[in-house]
C-alpha cells in the first residue's frame, strides 16, 4: 500500500472520529468507548499493511460427519 493512501486513509478516519464526537450527541462513555474501538482497529490494520501481523493464524475447524 503506497504512504500517500496510507496518509489519506488515516486523515479521513480521524475527521471522521472528530466529526462524529462533535456533532453527534451521545453520552461521554460511548464515545470513549467508540475512539477506543476506532484506535483499536486502526493499530490493527496498521500492522497488517506494514506486514507484521500476517494472516497464517488461520483456525483450521474438523468437519463432523
Amino acid at each position: 500500500m503506497p504512504l500517500l493512501n496510507l496518509a489519506v486513509t488515516l486523515i479521513v478516519i480521524g475527521i471522521l472520529l472528530w466529526l462524529v464526537n462533535n456533532y453527534i450527541p451521545m453520552d461521554g462513555k460511548i464515545k470513549s468507548i467508540l475512539n477506543a474501538v476506532v484506535v483499536i482497529c486502526v493499530v490493527v490494520w496498521l500492522l497488517f499493511a506494514f506486514g507484521i501481523l500476517h494472516h497464517s493464524g488461520d483456525i483450521r475447524v474438523p468437519r463432523i460427519g
